[in-house]
């Protein structure tokens, strides 16, 4: 089995859990290369215009799987739900474009 890019966005209820949920997305890449669930590739923060955020990072072989049973994973993620929702890609205004656009959002994760 490969390593895997994986698109991950939160939608946040309103626009005053944006700093909530930053700092889960922080948490949550902090904990992942912690763990040694993704790769040493750099992983990339953007927001799209309906404030969607979109994490982009690479699971090591088995450790997608493996995140489903970690206890701290676990955690970060059901606090991202009581603040947002997981997004699917086709939700994103951006994906009906051929080229779309998102802003960086610079200091959250590495």
């Amino acid at each position: 089995m490969n390593s895997e890019i994986v698109i991950a966005m939160y939608r946040p209820y309103d626009s005053s859990n944006d700093a909530a949920m930053k700092e889960l997305i922080r948490q949550h890449n902090t904990t992942l290369r912690v763990e040694e669930l993704i790769t040493d590739r750099p992983s990339v923060l953007m927001q799209s215009q309906d404030g969607t955020f979109i994490e982009v990072f690479e699971w090591l072989p088995g450790a997608a799987k493996a995140a489903h049973e970690h206890p701290a994973i676990q955690k970060i993620w059901k606090r991202m739900e009581e603040i947002g929702e997981f997004a699917p890609l086709i939700s994103l205004p951006e994906a009906e474009g051929k080229f779309p656009h998102f802003k960086p959002v610079d200091g959250v994760v590495t």
